[in-house]
């Protein structure tokens, strides 16, 4: 498999890559002006980085999804496109909090950097606070919601939560809490539980995730599940309590987080991609600071078969 040279794409955050049927991977990402989603192919995970960029959604200029796209996702359910994002009415911090709900458009064509995007609403969880990161996922026929929200009722930012799908943008059941921020490294700046990917192997269900503010205090965690439990059991779940992946003083890679998972150019190999920074004094708000990139890496595996995170590098 061809090396990855990282950072593979600069000013990129939240990074998701998709390896489709078609034989092409697909990336979408954060943009830095937050203000649309834009996605590229190509035939190589490296080819990503020269891609054509194609933007396939832009907000509106008001309303309650006008300001801060974040993290779009981009997945294949039932035989359409669809790209999760997060999006807010206005750039206002209220109870400490940014504004956002969750959102979802779909595109039939099976080339999604062509054919008309229609925009699908807004995924309501039943409860009607900040929340983002959406990602889903298929298990034993049935697909699932998995994001992160704010709960009133428990410290911090956002929790993890997971639900059943009716369809590819309504749930079909109550969302179901996973994981709340509650370790040290989970409370850096921020109480955060954010960013959830899902990746399945070795009879388990694996869910990484990130937590922190989202400097150099960023760091992923991890969650995993036997494949034959409920995955709306909480119980079915355990928790590290360390960090899978976090900052690396000696690599100079900073607040790596926000990964998905993706298949190597060799069609095997699991592929971890983050975004991270290079540097560590930041000036103001981190989040308005453009310099997070995607990052490339394979997963290893140890001998009970956990994943093995390593080091962020830039190499």
């Amino acid at each position: 498999m061809e090396d990855v040279l990282n950072p593979l794409i600069e000013q990129r955050a939240d990074p998701f890559i998709i390896r489709h049927s078609d034989g092409y991977y697909y990336f979408t990402a954060s943009v830095p002006l937050y203000d649309r989603i834009e996605l590229r192919r190509a035939k190589t995970i490296a080819g990503l980085v020269d891609a054509a960029k194609v933007n396939v959604w832009h907000k509106p200029d008001s309303g309650p999804y006008s300001e801060l796209v974040w993290a779009p996702e981009l997945h294949f359910n039932d035989g359409a496109w669809y790209v999760y994002f997060a999006a807010a009415p206005s750039r206002e911090i209220k109870h400490k909090l940014f504004q956002h709900r969750m959102y979802a458009i779909r595109n039939a064509n099976p080339n999604p950097l062509e054919g008309e995007w229609e925009f699908m609403g807004q995924i309501d969880t039943g409860i009607d606070t900040f929340c983002l990161d959406a990602t889903t996922f298929n298990h034993k026929g049935q697909l699932y919601y998995l994001w992160a929200q704010k709960d009133v009722a428990i410290e911090g930012n956002s929790n993890l939560y997971i639900a059943p799908m009716k369809t590819p943008w309504q749930l079909g059941g109550p969302p179901v809490m996973l994981s709340k921020p509650e370790f040290d490294w989970e409370i850096r700046g921020f109480w955060v539980n954010e960013g959830p990917s899902v990746l399945k192997k070795n009879g388990k269900i694996f869910i990484s995730y990130s937590a922190s503010a989202t400097d150099e205090n960023y760091a992923m965690g991890l969650l995993w599940a036997d494949e034959n439990a409920d995955p709306l059991d909480p119980a079915a779940w355990t928790k590290a309590p360390q960090p899978v992946l976090q900052t690396c003083y000696e690599h100079g890679v900073y607040g790596p987080g926000h990964n998905s998972f993706t298949v190597g150019d060799d069609g095997e190999t699991v592929m971890l991609v983050y975004h991270a920074r290079t540097y560590t004094e930041i000036i103001g708000d981190p989040l308005w600071n453009p310099d997070r990139h995607t990052y490339v890496k394979p997963l290893k595996w140890d001998g009970q078969g956990m994943p093995v995170f390593g080091k962020p590098s830039l190499a």
